[in-house]
């Protein structure tokens, strides 16, 4: 069954479309984005270089000191599980420590600019 009758007028204002290239371009290239990512990088870049480093200090020390890593601590407890335990507990409290900073400095201004974009497009 169908009918020759056209489409009925919207009343309303048409959705925005997606942002075009060229908006994505424009703001990439603004002083907020280059804000925001100088912030991501100066938070992440050297906690990634400090986890590395203590990381790769545990496995030499495993390697190369095993004397050193089998000297126990207290009952069956040596320095190799206490670090090793210790490795986790870091990795855990930098991922906190990322979603608290993420949450609090850099989701605002991201949520910022898309919300301009989006008003833009």
């Amino acid at each position: 069954m169908t009918t020759d009758a056209p489409p009925p007028l919207s009343t309303t204002a048409p959705e925005p479309g997606p942002p075009t290239t060229e908006q994505f371009i424009r703001v990439q290239e603004g002083e907020e984005f280059g804000e925001l990512r100088r912030s991501y990088r100066s938070f992440a870049f050297p906690l990634t270089f400090a986890f590395v480093a203590w990381y790769l200090l545990y496995v030499l020390l495993s390697s190369y000191a095993g004397d050193f890593m089998g000297t126990r601590l207290f009952g069956n407890i040596n320095v190799a599980l206490v670090l090793g335990v210790a490795q986790f507990a870091t990795t855990f409290l930098i991922a906190w420590w990322y979603a608290r900073h993420a949450a609090r400095v850099m989701d605002p201004r991201a949520q910022a600019i898309k919300a301009r974009m989006e008003a833009d497009a």
